[in-house]
């Protein structure tokens, strides 16, 4: 038996209590340190919102843990002291397609904690003006599934904002049902969004066979609707059944586990080069055979990765298209500031969206 496992509980309280009292101490020292990085940031013009230093921080977090605290927990408890420590410098406000509870805001906290001022509207388009407008400082938007694939408001945005991406991040996509009711066979109706209707189909084709779907848009409409019937429950994510404050009965709906959402931070940042980096780009070409090829052929020839394409109808003119291209790497980088140029060659039009640091979909 260990000499620690022979002390009383009051003994082992005292000692969390002295520890308490230390961690407090240190955690004001470090926020006066990160006013005086404010007073800096302000005096130069930098932002107040770093990804790239946030992710230096996470790593060297994670090198150094030495448990039995999990990385992931050990990052979460700093990610609430880092926005702490960041609103001491400059209070931000980030806005995200609302209402509260949904995945978009869900991946606002991830990015920004709790202390920041997390604003709710109505649309992708609103998140992006309210940033154009400099009525918020950062927005979150949601770009891509991993099922369902692009979201094509977000990319719409970007010809129509001069706004940058800043920062991207995922989360995993985990749909539970919420109810008042105290078993299954209480349920009489389901009320869910189209996506987590659609994402969870054999959970509920296989368990709630009988039960009445109600569609409700916006999805974290649900638990609003389940929480006012008896017999009704609801598709929603954790932190929209806690916003709500209705019981979870049955958690991990979803048919895919491995579901998850990118999310992207629009601002006007441009994260120094981190080592690991992901950078947008959007271009339009001419209407002529063999011009796509020729483009992307311009970044092959630099040895540049592309990790997503996507076209969308360009609003200016009929039955032309915008291209929007992933890659591999920062702007600065000698081979991709090389792809670039060579890349404009061959198109009307050519613009970096934003260099950042790239974020493991899995991690």
């Amino acid at each position: 038996m260990s000499e620690t496992s022979k002390r009383s509980l009051e003994q082992v309280r005292q000692e969390i209590d002295a520890i308490d009292e230390h961690l407090v101490k240190l955690l004001s020292r470090r926020t006066e340190c990160a006013m005086e990085i404010g007073a800096i940031k302000g005096r130069d013009g930098r932002p107040f919102f770093t990804p790239e230093r946030e992710r230096a921080i996470q790593e060297k977090l994670m090198l150094i843990n030495p448990g039995p605290l999990k990385g992931v927990q050990l990052v979460a408890v700093f990610r609430e002291i880092i926005s702490a420590a960041r609103a001491a410098e400059q209070p931000l406000t980030a806005a995200f397609w609302g209402p509260p509870g949904t995945f978009s805001h869900m991946a606002t906290l991830q990015t920004f904690g709790t202390s920041s001022n997390l604003l709710p509207v109505e649309s992708i388009e609103d998140v992006f003006l309210q940033v154009e407008h400099g009525l918020a400082d950062y927005g979150v938007v949601p770009v891509e599934n991993s099922l369902a694939g692009v979201v094509p408001e977000t990319l719409d945005m970007f010809p129509q904002t001069n706004v940058k991406i800043c920062a991207e991040t995922y989360v995993p996509i985990h749909h539970h049902l919420a109810t008042l009711a105290v078993s299954l066979e209480g349920v009489e109706r389901v009320y869910a969004g189209p996506q987590p209707r659609q994402q969870c189909k054999r959970w509920l084709r296989g368990n709630l066979p009988n039960a009445e779907l109600v569609e409700v848009v916006p999805t974290a409409k649900a638990a609003e609707r389940a929480i006012q019937d008896p017999k009704g429950a609801a598709i929603v994510n954790k932190l929209g059944a806690e916003t709500v404050g209705i019981p979870i009965l049955v958690e991990h709906i979803e048919d895919n586990p491995q579901n998850r959402t990118r999310f992207l931070v629009v601002g006007y940042n441009e994260p120094a080069k981190t080592g690991k980096d992901k950078t947008s780009l959007m271009f339009n070409l001419r209407n002529r055979p063999g011009e796509l090829y020729r483009a992307l052929g311009a970044l092959e020839q630099h040895q540049i990765n592309l990790m997503m394409i996507e076209s969308r109808p360009a609003q200016r003119a009929s039955f032309e298209y915008i291209f929007y291209v992933d890659c591999t790497g920062h702007r600065s980088d000698a081979n991709l500031a090389a792809g670039i140029e060579t890349l404009k060659e061959f198109t009307l039009e050519t613009t970096i969206l934003g260099s950042y640091p790239h974020v493991d979909p899995m991690g």
